[in-house]
């Protein structure tokens, strides 16, 4: 992972780039959740990578420094109620624009992970695998897959039989037990549902 994907843009006069990608999509309950991130140009941090190849760990560790260094970086939900609503996808989008509108520092362009882009109001790019590709991406991977991580565990604490600090809401075989044994909460998806509890 380099910055030559993110310079190509910046010589061609977008020199505020903000690298977009949510966390969330498959899990059984909770909000998508995005990250948008305007890193300083050529800055390297040790370890960054796609979050779903760190361990929680170095993904707490890397949140801290890349908080810390980021021009600018936000968060942006959407809730479960959307997603029911509008679905998955959509929501995936919606959440990765609200993440954009949050920043204090407007981008000239987003790259975002993933095939698809819409509803921005700024110059947006899809990047596949851009969360392996680009460092900015690569940042809003790991600030988004921990911050719902976060939700889930104080998601824990109002429903304790669920295991949601363990699992973080994916369709593991304990979440499954728990929702035949003792239902379906608040919190979930009843969308992605039907096929558990038909069984």
């Amino acid at each position: 992972m380099d910055w030559s994907y993110e310079i190509s843009f910046i010589a061609n006069g977008e020199s505020v780039v903000c690298g977009c990608d949510e966390a969330g999509r498959g899990p059984l309950c909770g909000p998508v959740v995005a990250a948008a991130v305007i890193l300083p140009q050529g800055l390297v941090i040790e370890g960054l990578d796609d979050s779903k190849k760190l361990s929680e760990k170095k993904r707490e560790q890397l949140y801290k420094i890349i908080r810390e260094n980021a021009i600018d970086c936000a968060i942006g939900h959407a809730e479960v109620y959307e997603i029911e609503k509008y679905n998955i996808l959509n929501c995936a989008m919606l959440a990765m624009n609200r993440a954009v509108e949050k920043l204090k520092i407007k981008p000239q362009l987003v790259l975002a992970d993933g095939n698809i882009v819409r509803g921005f109001k700024v110059r947006a790019v899809p990047v596949i695998k851009g969360d392996a590709l680009c460092p900015s991406i690569a940042a809003a991977s790991v600030l988004a897959k921990v911050a719902r991580d976060r939700l889930l565990d104080a998601t824990d604490k109002l429903y304790p039989n669920y295991g949601f600090a363990k699992h973080k809401g994916y369709g593991t075989k304990a979440h499954r037990e728990a929702l035949l044994n003792y239902g379906v909460t608040q919190v979930h998806r009843n969308s992605f549902l039907k096929k558990i509890l038909e069984k």
